[in-house]
């Protein structure tokens, strides 16, 4: 018998589009695209189709259940499950969910991140929860004394605004250090992408010169294997967070303003 689609059940909700309208899309009937949340196996126009109104690869919706003998599977394929033209057009619900579900590890790296928590006032209190139940979470923004941070000010074109914008988003967190496997540090390293990391689910944000993060592209991947970009860039997190060092608040200055 076959299983339920998880994947197709997962991207249909990322994206906000209802089975009726992936049938529209396919020309078919909707109890057809149920059976395919069921689990049977579209036929390949179909398949094609919808891939190509979701925007994910064919093969993360429908893996090929019998990979051939000698050969990889091929995680690069695979991995890539979602894209968003900006890290703004992400759906609050979708970054709630993540959080939410995350059974082992969240880890988060970026240069201030103040969105995090000013688009959920929540977010420290979710994890502290999280890690109540055995989540490791790592929280690792920029120095804001730091020469990197100094440098993509400039490059932005907002000079030590993100130095300000990195105490007022650690002021969220002050209330995680003393709780049970949460850690929060300081990084003053060059960034080429925030990372966001939910056990397997990675949402990876490019930094594109002179932009805020927030205008720039966002990937979202799925770990398949260890080949992959998923623990290329699982390895640069744990690489930068190695160097990091332990935020001691009370031995630097923190604000209140400013925002991402």
């Amino acid at each position: 018998m076959a299983s339920v689609n998880e994947r197709l059940h997962s991207v249909l909700a990322q994206r906000g589009v209802e089975p009726k309208m992936l049938a529209e899309a396919c020309e078919v009937d909707p109890k057809t695209v149920g059976r395919w949340l069921g689990g049977r196996l579209p036929h390949p126009r179909h398949r094609f189709r919808a891939a190509r109104l979701l925007r994910v690869e064919e093969s993360f919706l429908w893996p090929d259940p019998q990979p051939r003998a000698g050969r990889g599977t091929g995680g690069l394929g695979t991995e890539l499950i979602g894209t968003h033209q900006n890290r703004a057009s992400v759906p609050r619900e979708t970054w709630l969910t993540l959080l939410q579900e995350a059974r082992q590890r969240i880890d988060v790296l970026v240069f201030s991140g103040t969105f995090f928590a000013q688009s959920n006032p929540h977010v420290a209190k979710m994890l502290a929860e999280r890690a109540g139940r055995g989540v490791r979470v790592r929280l690792c923004f920029g120095d804001p004394s730091g020469r990197a941070a100094a440098t993509r000010g400039r490059e932005e074109g907002i000079g030590d605004t993100l130095a300000a914008k990195i105490r007022a988003s650690l002021t969220y967190y002050r209330c995680l250090l003393p709780e049970e496997g949460c850690e929060v540090r300081l990084h003053d390293t060059t960034l080429y992408n925030s990372l966001f990391r939910y056990d397997d689910n990675l949402l990876v944000n490019p930094h594109i010169f002179g932009q805020p993060a927030s205008a720039n592209p966002l990937l979202h991947l799925k770990r398949v294997d260890t080949t992959g970009w998923f623990d290329n860039y699982a390895q640069s997190f744990e690489a930068v967070w190695a160097h990091a060092r332990p935020w001691m608040p009370d031995q630097e200055g923190t604000a209140a303003d400013g925002q991402d």
